[in-house]
């Protein structure tokens, strides 16, 4: 069953968690915050890790293509089978900008953008909702982002999502300039957000900091850390979804 809530989300019966990553090493972060590891589950096109409780962790692919695709396939497929998702959630590593959100910190998106989706013109960037199509921006529920930052102490902001990672100050000033609420870029949120919400299921984004957005420097990366403050995260972030849920669950009935 699907019925109306507020805040635009529409919720289902079902109280699983479909947590999508860009590569498998983010979506093992993920499964290490569970007791079991996740046991394949293939799907036409994809394959899920099911952990064995309330999650379902998918490498969905880089990029936002990839993302809304696989993420679109299994949201169609849980559909299929009388087991819709009550929740979809974009995870992973990514750049962080500073002084706001360093490496190691946690940033949680009360909004997902599309950064680079639009036009260049001789006046500057015009985002694809002024040139009279589709939409760049997707707000998570506002509960769930308060209860995930107070869970995880982490912070809420806007999270970019772009089709070429910055590699420049030029380019980091210039999506601050335009985004002055950024706090990380990655590169499948977006992309995850637009299945998320042609199926009628909310999201919610997080990202570990890798890296400052900037000049590239991969030697001031640090993949591991992020990776491990993922995987703490979701430690204490499962419990706040699980229960988001099915509280949401029961109200909207």
């Amino acid at each position: 069953m699907v019925v109306p809530a507020e805040e635009g989300r529409l919720t289902t019966s079902s109280a699983r968690v479909l947590v999508a990553t860009a590569v498998p090493a983010e979506r093992d972060a993920v499964a290490r915050a569970f007791p079991e590891p996740g046991r394949p589950t293939p799907l036409p096109g994809v394959t899920l890790h099911r952990t064995g409780t309330a999650y379902d962790l998918l490498a969905a692919g880089v990029g936002p293509a990839l993302a809304a695709a696989s993420v679109s396939a299994a949201l169609t497929a849980a559909a299929l089978e009388g087991t819709p998702y009550g929740l979809v959630v974009s995870a992973g590593i990514g750049g962080g900008f500073l002084p706001e959100a360093p490496v190691g910190a946690l940033v949680l998106a009360d909004t997902i953008v599309a950064a680079d989706l639009g036009a260049e013109t001789a006046d500057g960037f015009l985002p694809v909702t002024e040139l009279g199509f589709g939409t760049v921006t997707h707000r998570p529920p506002r509960s769930l982002v308060r209860q995930a930052v107070a869970a995880t102490g982490g912070r809420a902001g806007a999270v970019l999502t772009v089709s070429t990672v910055t590699g420049t100050a030029a380019r980091a000033a210039e999506l601050r300039a335009r985004h002055p609420r950024a706090l990380a870029e990655a590169m499948e949120g977006f992309g995850v957000a637009e299945a998320a919400a042609a199926h009628g299921v909310p999201v919610l984004e997080i990202r570990a900091v890798s890296n400052p957005v900037g000049p590239r420097d991969r030697a001031a990366w640090r993949i591991g850390e992020a990776l491990d403050a993922l995987t703490t995260a979701f430690g204490k972030l499962a419990p706040v979804l699980e229960s988001w849920n099915r509280h949401e669950h029961r109200h909207d009935q």
